[in-house]
């Protein structure tokens, strides 16, 4: 392989304002990034994710979190995590004489990790993980069809058996869809880059490379995207083919931002739906409020003893508590690790180097595992989705695969339930037609997925 040319990336040319899609700038009284923001949250996506399940099936009487509540939670803690590591890295040398970076970290990286934290869910298909696996394994189940596969390349048959969450996200803001506006939501190149958990195509998948190789974060479909987005933000490019960029700095921000609150609020949503004791629940999270230095426990257990009656805010004061505590936690390991981090050698996640955390939340994933995802709850409602969108997936995919010609009654109706945005050509290529559906299905709600799965199969005949 010849000796690739990498990237000098530093922390005063890994952030952008421009815009994504947009050659015009723009002048408001709001900053560049916090438009980013405020279009993220008015985004018909976005509102979609209330209707995403996180991990418990909605019940009715019991509130426990949605992607949205998820989501917007993990934006509250990444502005958190921005704040705190801004106001360190500005004082560096290097970026306290520049004045672009200066004012950057001092007053806008907290911005752009909440937008990007907004973002991070937002190509997650109904039914999450249920939802991927679906669309997968139609396709995998289809790789001893010689003339089917030999429909896509190597490339486009990875992206297809391994459908992506976080390679939908991206899809998700820049694709531009028919009869819209170029550039999608038009973020800024900064808070796209920090959505770019797995920068890598999908055949350089290798987990035993780096945890940024474990999943992919592009589709073939948007490469070009992706490589404009690694310029612009000076990414340092690994390798060519497969192609692989070690991640961005303020990617481990809004990994770390995500880590905390699914640890943290998956266990307070068990105690709060009465899978978890209060004891169990108390326990780990004292054991993580012990950890910041700065904290006043004899406070703590007073307020616990003024919130005895109540076990919920008893465990909603410990959750805000321990919350507060990995927040300071990760953001020192990320000011520590920050010279091999902004060199791209950093290959493991701040959560995990918080080397007096790791066993307690080592506890808490293993309890969450036992008792949590593997509620009877949870397992059912994943099933149940698997099976909505297997069947979804099957339908249209068949429809636009069969040449129009030869296309049925019923192959035209499934594609007129189609949107205009997400339509294809009859010209486009069989890759190509299959993503305008991907599109179409991610964007699907839980009900909304559930619903057309009814009424197609006829279990349920719509209303007018």
């Amino acid at each position: 392989m010849p000796h690739l040319k990498k990237t000098h990336m530093k922390w005063t040319n890994c952030f952008s304002n421009k815009r994504f899609g947009v050659d015009i700038e723009t002048r408001g009284p709001r900053t560049e990034y916090e438009r980013d923001y405020d279009r993220l949250i008015f985004s018909s996506a976005f509102r979609r994710l209330q209707n995403k399940t996180q991990v418990f099936p909605l019940p009715r009487h019991v509130f426990v979190h949605n992607r949205l509540t998820h989501s917007l939670e993990v934006a509250s803690v990444g502005k958190s995590l921005g704040k705190i590591v801004g106001n360190e890295l500005y004082q560096i040398t290097e970026i306290n004489q520049d004045d672009n970076a200066r004012k950057f970290y001092r007053n806008h990286l907290k911005n752009v990790i909440a937008s990007a934290c907004l973002a991070h869910d937002m190509g997650n298909p109904a039914f999450g993980h249920s939802g991927e696996d679906a669309i997968s394994k139609y396709f995998i189940d289809k790789e001893d069809d010689k003339k089917f596969r030999d429909l896509f390349s190597d490339e486009q048959w990875e992206d297809l058996t391994n459908f992506e969450g976080n390679a939908n996200a991206l899809r998700l803001l820049t694709k531009q869809l028919k009869h819209r506006l170029k550039g999608a939501y038009r973020l800024t190149y900064s808070t796209l880059v920090s959505i770019l958990k797995y920068p890598c195509e999908s055949l350089a998948v290798d987990d035993t490379k780096g945890k940024h190789r474990s999943k992919f974060g592009f589709f073939d479909d948007d490469r070009e995207t992706f490589k404009l987005i690694a310029k612009e933000a000076n990414l340092i490019k690994e390798q060519d083919k497969p192609l692989v960029y070690s991640r961005h700095p303020f990617v481990y921000l809004v990994e770390a931002a995500d880590d905390i609150c699914y640890n943290i609020i998956d266990f307070e949503d068990g105690h709060r739906l009465g899978i978890l004791t209060t004891k169990e629940v108390k326990k780990q999270f004292l054991k993580i409020i012990k950890l910041n230095e700065n904290e006043d426990f004899t406070h703590v257990k007073n307020t616990l003893k003024e919130l005895e009656n109540d076990a919920n805010e008893q465990i909603a004061y410990l959750r805000a508590k321990s919350i507060n505590a990995l927040i300071l936690l990760a953001a020192k390991v990320f000011i520590d690790k920050k010279d091999i981090i902004i060199k791209g050698q950093y290959k493991n996640s701040l959560i995990k180097d918080i080397i007096q955390a790791k066993p307690i939340l080592e506890k808490i994933e293993e309890i969450s595992i036992k008792k949590l995802y593997n509620h009877h709850s949870v397992v059912k409602i994943e099933l149940a989705g698997f099976n909505i969108m297997s069947g979804l997936i099957e339908d249209f995919v068949e429809a636009l695969l069969t040449p129009k010609k030869d296309r049925k009654k019923r192959h035209k109706k499934v594609l007129s339930l189609i949107p205009v945005q997400y339509r294809f050509e009859e010209t486009e290529s069989e890759y190509a037609k299959i993503m305008c559906v991907l599109d179409f299905m991610s964007g699907m709600t839980d009900l909304f997925a559930l619903q057309l799965y009814k009424n197609i199969k006829g279990i349920e005949i719509p209303e007018i």
